[in-house]
């Protein structure tokens, strides 16, 4: 087996890593934890949450859904039982959408420099 060198690799995150990453407070995503079923973080005995990667996914397209595109917590709950794939593929698209604005607005402030 080959040694991983990535040193981000991680196999858990807490909710507060969560919440920071999409910017919410973490009583929310305990409360999504609770709205939706494909949010199961493992729980530790001491109740603290470990969030892996799928779970992140989970709550990146939930966090499209809600606060980006504005569903209600019905309609996005249908919305991911009805058609899953679309909304994970929604979510993709976001975000790739989200790194190129990213990028050229690197490559602006490079033109600008040169100016």
């Amino acid at each position: 087996m080959a040694l991983n060198t990535n040193k981000n690799l991680k196999l858990y995150y807490s909710i507060k890593e969560v919440a920071q990453i999409f910017d919410v407070s973490e009583s929310l995503l305990r409360y999504w934890e609770t709205e939706f079923p494909q949010i199961k973080p493992k729980t530790l005995s001491n109740k603290v949450r470990q969030y892996t990667d799928k779970d992140i996914e989970q709550i990146r397209v939930i966090y499209n859904l809600v606060k980006v595109r504005g569903f209600k917590l019905a309609a996005a709950r249908k919305m991911l039982s009805e058609n899953k794939r679309g909304a994970d593929k929604s979510a993709e698209v976001l975000s790739s959408l989200i790194n190129v604005r990213d990028e050229l607005k690197t490559l602006k402030k490079q033109l600008d420099g040169l100016v």
